[in-house]
């Protein structure tokens, strides 16, 4: 079990330890409206980058030569930084990058999902010298990573091959944003964020280890970045985050931007953060046992709920269709079956769940 860096027990089962909770955005408009959800990490690290805090960061691009597969590489430069900006609804080998952080000297930041802030932290408690080299962690929430096979069917869904494609984005162009497809013959389609996150978002297209986390809020993060899901900013075209500062370096650094006019922030309740992920805190901190006792995985921490029996039922359905439909009999039938039909089959579930969110949310108090 990996110990947290700022304490033995999590201060808030569902949002681990914190200092404060804020919404925010870049003032930069341009990054704001460039970037997932208000352009924080990306104003953050330039900020850093210009105050010499840091020389450069581990941070993810997709690759020019295959724009279906990501690359983590250290920018040093606001022109790298800027191309790593925007999430990517994909699997991140980021922490195999960790090697180039020890080919270089100075001070580096490293941006992540939970999955990575976990094992960079890990790897810092056996060398010392990455320990000394990665002063800031910035984390992403995530509910889970779709596997490659999920944005490549969608992308057969839209009628488009996989070797036209020169260009794929996955957010950006404001909020909540959208997919964007850039052809070779130079056809740009674009695709609003809530109609492909219907289909990436299906549990049978989750990739394995997503089943067995239970962080959703990058605890182990010096600060956590997520989309502010909450009715106040339902008509915020531009971009707005929720973010967790957890460390003092991360509230300097916030601070820092802040005074120097980089970035806006208003306090959050910690209330109003559970609110805006419950679905997700609920998949993570209460499914997560059913799902990984079928898995015959081992949770080694105490910071997850009780699960009831309704829980491991979803677990069931979760892991036969994921089983299901991994079969290459079903692949064609994925690319052309309509969201509506798909909605269908899980109405009964979703209804299910509806009403075990009410439930958890009594039981959170939120």
């Amino acid at each position: 079990m990996l110990k947290s860096p700022f304490g033995e027990k999590a201060q808030n089962i569902l949002i681990g330890n914190y200092l404060n909770c804020y919404t925010g955005y870049s003032t930069d408009n341009k990054i704001r409206y460039n970037s997932s959800s208000g352009g924080l990490v990306t104003q953050l690290l330039l900020f850093a980058l210009e105050s010499n805090l840091i020389d450069g960061a581990l941070v993810t691009r997709m690759r020019y030569d295959d724009p279906f597969r990501p690359e983590t590489f250290i920018a040093t430069t606001k022109n790298e930084i800027l191309e790593a900006s925007k999430s990517k609804y994909c699997p991140v080998p980021c922490n195999l990058a960790l090697s180039k952080i020890l080919e270089k000297d100075g001070r580096f930041a490293v941006v992540g999902l939970p999955c990575h802030i976990i094992g960079v932290r890990k790897a810092e408690l056996v060398n010392e010298k990455l320990r000394e080299r990665i002063v800031l962690h910035l984390g992403l929430f995530c509910s889970h990573t779709p596997t490659y096979r999920a944005t490549k069917l969608f992308v057969e869904r839209m009628n488009i091959r996989k070797g036209t494609i020169v260009k794929l984005e996955y957010r950006g162009e404001g909020w909540p944003g959208c997919l964007k497809v850039v052809s070779r013959d130079g056809k740009t389609v674009s695709v609003p964020v809530h109609v492909y996150w219907d289909f990436l978002g299906l549990d049978f297209l989750v990739s394995k280890g997503c089943l067995v986390c239970h962080d959703s809020l990058n605890e182990l993060a010096d600060i956590s970045f997520g989309d502010a899901w909450l009715p106040e900013y339902s008509r915020d075209k531009i971009g707005t985050s929720i973010l967790i500062a957890r460390s003092n370096v991360g509230m300097r650094l916030l601070e820092n931007a802040r005074i120097a006019n980089k970035i806006e922030l208003n306090v959050l309740p910690s209330k109003r953060v559970v609110w805006s992920q419950l679905d997700m805190l609920y998949s993570k901190k209460k499914g997560v046992i059913p799902r990984s006792k079928f898995l015959k995985y081992r949770i080694t921490c105490d910071n997850v709920l009780r699960p009831d029996v309704i829980d491991y039922l979803f677990a069931i359905f979760l892991l036969l269709n994921r089983y299901i439909f991994s079969k290459p009999l079903f692949e064609d039938f994925l690319k052309a079956v309509p969201i509506e039909v798909l909605h269908a089959y899980y109405f009964v579930p979703n209804r299910l769940r509806s009403k075990m969110l009410n439930s958890f949310m009594k039981r959170a108090k939120v």
